[in-house]
């Protein structure tokens, strides 16, 4: 059939019309496709990439089958616009963002778009056009100067360049090549190449280039009895300094010499920097790093590698669990414990959780690496209880390598040792410090508070500053001269008028953030070297890898840092650890802050010690006793995990159960309460599952819109998705309310 047939003609012949999925986010339990004609000579194939006509603009997406989706009029349908030069999507692939959309309820065109987000990486990049002698070349009556000159001999040579590489060599000038070229004096072609990105061959004797100890030889070895075995998850779990990192790069080079691609996963671009380097200099070659600062460029380089099946090495953030593999060999998921893993808003997902389920689709091994694992990986590895079932093949690695000691931990009661007035640093903890600078050692300070203070107040008529857009206190920036929130990135100049009574200097700031810890510090040591480590000073990669560079060549004394300097950073010279405020994390309701003030304390206390010198850790806390830092002073992880399962199984609580949330949001507090009602009119019931709410979230503003939440809590057997589903189907809501469902929520603000 063709194009032209009357509209009575009713189509449904194979391999003219496919149904092609497009990246719209409706959400609904099937892809959202549309079907179009093939246009002349295309030979199509599931999973291709193609770009079509979807109303005014012109969309790409996934060509899902080959047949018409019903009854078709041939003479509406429009054509395929354009295809993408590449292979097409892996069957595995397609289900994997099929299987994400699935869990995580988000449209499958908004997972689709994730995968899709390099739109240049579709086609070819641009010609390049490379210059080389001409035989046809007549030099006639054109005067050779000396550069022009040079350009020949160099080209009669038999190369072949680009006009900055050619002038690069020969000390000439971009504009006399092309003027050359021009006058027939040389050769030019033009010529799309794509960058070779593979990694290079790793000969068997250098697989071993790194020595081992005996055990991560064990562990090295029995992870790699799996590497063909199909899919197997496996936890490495090893105590700060243990060389878990060493361990997977002995996987990695097995792995290499079987030419397959490779992911890991890093939870923050600034750990991205000290693993390079070491990953260079273990096997002399670069990883490709996927994050978004990446160049344009680059990430179309690296995309098109992935799905040409390229043996390749990505490290990068949790979008790059999207990148289109086809010829994936392993999976490491670094730091498995992270809370930044969790993507929370568009599509939310848990990249950890999904890569395991890529790594099942993929058939292919996954290896989840912490010294202080989830509690999610816990209990799947089979710890916690005399029935727990092991999803999880578990690896543990007890000591640091070398010489190097676990640090000493020390609680510092704050109702004993109090600081001054508008100080923030005890006594004892000032004493250590002082110790630490005179033998020529490092300090790091953890404070996980951004900014100079978290909240101001106006001392004459009490008003505390507020986001203009969100239902949050502004924190002071002295170093950039703003207050801001971080939740919307709102900010405004930093002034000392109260917005609300227009008083001056009355405006008074509360709580210490890392700027103000750094100028009690600059105050109390001032011959001391003193940097800040947060994302305000650290923002981009490059100042991040100066910084580490800085500190690991002890050009720094004393690091004053948020998270970002507490995970995973390996400083030789770093011997005390004090974090300010250990209580902080502990506070509010989340059902995760026990595990994650656990993790992080011990993360940051982890950082001291890690070669010859002993290190130590100091804990200021108002409730030293609490089970928390009982089980870090007496290096008893395993314990507090128990006392966390046991809490969690009580109450029914993840993972033992299931949570998600419904928030529902729009820029009329009036309508979102309305359309939460009208939902709550809908809500199903099913016996044991608790439906909570509407209520406002805790942050009811946000991003100027306002925002209604619903709790949902069923037992661990329930499917969960499918009462959501059915539930939210049956309820139309107004156009401007936005839903967003957060299976196995993190953040309950």
């Amino acid at each position: 059939m063709t194009q032209n047939q009357p509209s009575s003609v009713i189509s449904k012949a194979p391999g003219t019309i496919v149904q092609v999925a497009v990246p719209l986010p409706i959400r609904r339990a099937t892809p959202l496709i549309y079907d179009y004609h093939l246009p002349d000579g295309l030979m199509a194939e599931i999973g291709m990439i193609v770009e079509v006509p979807l109303g005014k603009r012109f969309v790409w997406g996934i060509i899902m089958d080959m047949t018409p989706s019903g009854d078709v009029v041939m003479d509406k349908l429009k054509p395929i616009h354009s295809w993408a030069d590449l292979p097409p999507l892996t069957p595995s692939h397609i289900s994997f963002l099929r299987h994400v959309s699935d869990w995580t309820m988000a449209p499958f065109g908004m997972v689709m778009r994730m995968m899709l987000s390099t739109p240049k990486a579709h086609n070819k990049p641009k010609p390049t056009t490379f210059y080389h002698s001409s035989d046809a070349a007549d030099e006639g009556d054109v005067k050779l100067t000396p550069k022009r000159a040079r350009i020949l001999s160099f080209l009669a040579q038999g190369h072949h360049m680009t006009a900055n590489d050619l002038a690069a060599e020969t000390a000439t000038s971009p504009a006399i090549i092309k003027t050359m070229a021009k006058q027939g004096l040389i050769a030019q072609s033009a010529t799309s190449i794509e960058a070779d990105l593979r990694y290079h061959d790793i000969a068997h004797e250098d697989l071993n280039l790194v020595s081992l100890s005996s055990e991560q030889q064990a562990i090295a070895d029995g992870l790699s009895s799996h590497l063909e075995q199909g899919y197997s998850a496996h936890l490495l779990d090893g105590v700060t300094g243990s060389g878990k990192t060493e361990v997977y790069f002995d996987l990695v080079a097995r792995m290499m010499a079987r030419k397959k691609q490779i992911l890991i996963l890093l939870p923050e671009i600034a750990l991205t920097s000290q693993w390079q380097t070491r990953f260079e200099a273990r096997f002399g070659q670069k990883p490709l790093i996927w994050h978004s600062s990446v160049s344009e460029a680059n990430r179309r380089d690296y995309w098109r590698a992935c799905i040409r099946g390229e043996p390749v090495i990505v490290v990068g953030a949790r979008s790059a669990l999207f990148l289109p593999f086809t010829d994936l060999g392993l999976i490491i998921v670094d730091e498995e414990h992270e809370q930044a893993f969790k993507q929370e808003d568009m599509v939310i997902y848990q990249a950890r959780d999904m890569a395991v389920m890529r790594a099942h689709i993929e058939q292919v091994p996954v290896i989840l690496a912490t010294a202080t694992p989830s509690l999610e990986s816990w209990v799947n590895a089979g710890q916690g209880s005399d029935d727990a079932k092991s999803r999880y093949h578990h690896w543990r690695l007890t000591t640091r390598v070398g010489h190097a000691q676990m640090p000493d931990i020390t609680m510092i009661d704050l109702k004993r040792d109090k600081p001054p007035a508008g100080r923030w640093l005890s006594q004892s903890l000032l004493s250590d410090i002082t110790r630490t600078l005179e033998a020529g050692e490092q300090t790091l300070l953890y404070l996980n508070r951004r900014g100079y203070a978290p909240l101001s107040i106006c001392e004459a008529c009490g008003t505390k500053a507020k986001c203009q857009a969100c239902d949050s206190w502004l924190v002071t920036h002295r170093l950039s001269g703003s207050r801001q929130c971080h939740h919307c990135g709102y900010r405004q100049p930093l002034k000392n008028q109260c917005d609300e009574c227009g008083t001056q200097d009355q405006m008074r700031a509360y709580g210490p953030g890392v700027e103000r810890l750094a100028e009690e510090v600059g105050t109390l040591f001032p011959e001391a070297r003193i940097c800040i480590f947060s994302s305000d000073t650290a923002a981009r990669p490059e100042v991040a890898r100066e910084m580490i560079r800085a500190i690991t060549e002890n050009e720094v004394d004393i690091i004053i840092g948020t998270q970002m300097a507490a995970k995973g950073h390996h400083f030789p010279h770093l011997t005390l650890v004090g974090i300010v405020d250990a209580d902080f994390g502990l506070q509010g309701g989340d059902l995760r802050a026990a595990e994650r003030t656990y993790q992080m304390l011990s993360q940051a206390a982890g950082r001291a010690g890690r070669e010859a010198l002993k290190g130590r850790a100091l804990l200021q806390s108002y409730e030293p006793d609490n089970a928390v830092f009982t089980a870090l002073a007496n290096g008893d992880r395993d314990a507090f995990l128990d006392l966390e399962i046991q809490m969690r199984q009580s109450a029914f609580m993840p993972p033992f159960g299931r949570l998600a949330s419904i928030i529902l949001s729009g820029v009329n507090e009036g309508e979102v309460e309305s359309e939460a009602l009208k939902l709550a009119k809908h809500r199903p019931a099913y016996k044991n599952v608790m439906i909570l709410g509407p209520t406002p979230a805790p942050i009811s503003r946000l991003r100027d819109r306002y925002r209604m939440r619903f709790l949902i809590k069923a037992p661990r057997d329930v499917h969960i998705q499918q009462i959501l589903r059915e539930w939210v189907e049956s309820c139309r809501l107004a156009s401007q309310i936005y839903m967003q469902i957060d299976i196995d929520p993190y953040s309950f603000m």
